[in-house]
C-alpha cells in the first residue's frame, strides 16, 4: 500500500501556458498540526527523490523532529508520484509532458499547504539541492507567509555552469535508440547508464575520490542506519552499484522532466518581480542560514554568496564536506549531513 496521500489540484495552467488537467500533488506527512497551526515545516524532495528519500533526516531529537513539528513532503511534479510523464494520460503522457518550472511547483504546494490544511505560517521551509531551489522559491513567492529558509548544496537559480552539466546528462539519456524521442515502452537502459556515469563525475568532489572514500566504511550520521549502503570493492563496483543501480530504477522521462525544472530554475519567474533576480532575492523576507558545500562542483560557494549578499535577512554558512554535492545528501550518504541538521536547529531555535 501507497504510505502518502494524493493532492487533488484540479486543471493547472503552468508558467508554459499548457493546461495539465486532473493534475495530483502526492505528499506525506509527519507528526501532528498544533492547533495554532503554527509548527509546519516544508520539506521538497529533491532531483529524481520521493518523499521517502527525505526521512533519514526526520525522527525524535533530530531537527525535523515530527514530535514538535508538522512536516509536509510534497512530491514534486515529474517524480513518478505527483503528476509525472510516467503516469499522465494521453496526449500529455510520457515525452510529450508539459515543462513545469520551479515556481509551477510551489504554487501546487501552497494550494495544497492552504487548501489542504488552512496553514497560513510556516516555521520553515528546507531542502537539498532541487529541494533547495523550492526553499528559496517559497520564500520569494510567498515571504509574508515563511518566517524561515534552510536551503543547502542548491541555488535559487540555475547557473550556467550547472546547465552545462545537465546537459550532459540529458544528451546521454536521448542519445539511446531506444528513447524513441520519449514514447518508448522498454526503458532506455543504455541512455539511463550512460546518465549515470556522467552524474558520477559531479556528485562527489574530486577529494571524495582521491582520498578513495567510495571504499570506506563508515558510522552512519545522525544515530539512525543510512538508506545508502557503504564501502564498495572498486571504484567500477562504485559507479555500477551506486550509480548505474540508482538510474536504471528511474523512468528517463520522468527524470528529464525534473532535469528541464533544474535547468530553468529562477525565483525571479515569479511574474512579480519579472524576471530581476536580485529583486526577488531582495523580496526573501523569511530569516534564512544558506548553507552551500565546501567541494560541491555545481552549487559553488561564491554563488551562494552574491545570493546571501542580496538577501535582507540572510547568514551564509558552508557545509566542510570532502563528499562534494552529496556532503548535503538527506539520506545519510555523508557523515557532514550533522552540520546540516545542527544547523535547521539552530535557525528554528531563534
Amino acid at each position: 500500500m501507497a504510505d502518502y496521500e494524493i493532492f487533488d489540484l484540479g486543471d493547472v495552467v503552468l508558467q508554459c501556458e499548457a493546461k495539465l488537467r486532473d493534475a495530483k500533488l502526492a505528499y506525506k506527512t509527519y507528526g501532528e498540526l498544533s492547533p495554532r497551526k503554527d509548527n509546519v515545516i516544508i520539506f521538497p524532495t529533491w532531483y529524481s527523490a520521493t518523499h521517502s528519500d527525505n526521512e533519514f533526516m526526520i525522527g525524535e531529537g533530530m531537527a525535523v523532529d515530527p514530535t514538535k513539528y508538522f512536516v509536509i513532503c510534497p512530491n514534486a511534479l515529474g517524480n513518478g508520484l505527483s503528476s509525472s510523464p510516467s503516469n499522465t494520460p494521453q496526449p500529455y503522457d510520457r515525452g510529450k509532458f508539459p515543462a513545469v518550472t520551479v515556481y509551477d511547483q510551489i504554487v501546487a504546494q501552497h494550494k495544497l499547504v492552504t487548501e489542504k490544511f488552512g496553514i497560513e505560517k510556516i516555521k520553515l521551509v528546507t531542502g537539498w539541492s532541487m529541494g533547495a531551489a523550492q526553499s528559496f522559491q517559497w520564500g520569494a513567492s510567498f515571504p509574508d507567509m515563511v518566517e524561515r529558509i534552510l536551503p543547502f548544496s542548491g541555488a535559487a537559480r540555475c547557473s550556467r555552469h550547472n546547465f552545462v552539466f545537465l546537459e550532459g546528462v540529458k544528451a546521454a539519456l536521448t542519445a539511446d535508440a531506444a528513447y524513441l524521442d520519449g514514447m518508448y515502452d522498454t526503458p532506455p537502459k543504455k541512455g539511463l547508464r550512460a546518465a549515470a556515469r556522467v552524474y558520477a563525475g559531479w556528485g562527489f568532489s574530486q577529494t571524495f575520490y582521491r582520498k578513495k572514500l567510495d571504499l570506506s566504511e563508515r558510522v552512519s550520521p545522525l544515530g539512525k542506519p543510512a538508506d545508502v549502503p557503504w564501502g564498495y570493492s572498486s571504484l567500477e563496483d562504485f559507479l555500477m552499484y551506486f550509480w548505474e543501480g540508482f538510474f536504471l530504477g528511474k523512468d528517463a522521462n520522468n527524470l528529464l522532466s525534473m532535469l528541464d525544472c533544474w535547468q530553468t530554475a529562477n525565483i525571479a519567474a515569479d511574474p512579480k518581480y519579472a524576471g530581476d533576480f536580485e529583486k526577488a532575492l531582495a523580496g526573501i523576507k523569511a530569516e534564512a542560514i544558506v548553507m552551500p558545500a565546501s567541494t560541491d562542483l555545481y552549487f559553488p560557494p561564491p554563488d551562494s554568496e552574491y545570493e546571501v549578499k542580496h538577501m535582507p535577512n540572510a547568514e551564509l554558512r558552508v557545509q566542510e564536506t570532502d563528499w562534494g554535492h552529496f556532503g548535503g545528501d538527506p539520506r545519510g550518504t555523508s557523515p557532514d549531513i550533522q552540520q546540516v541538521d545542527a544547523a535547521i536547529k539552530e535557525l528554528l531555535a531563534r
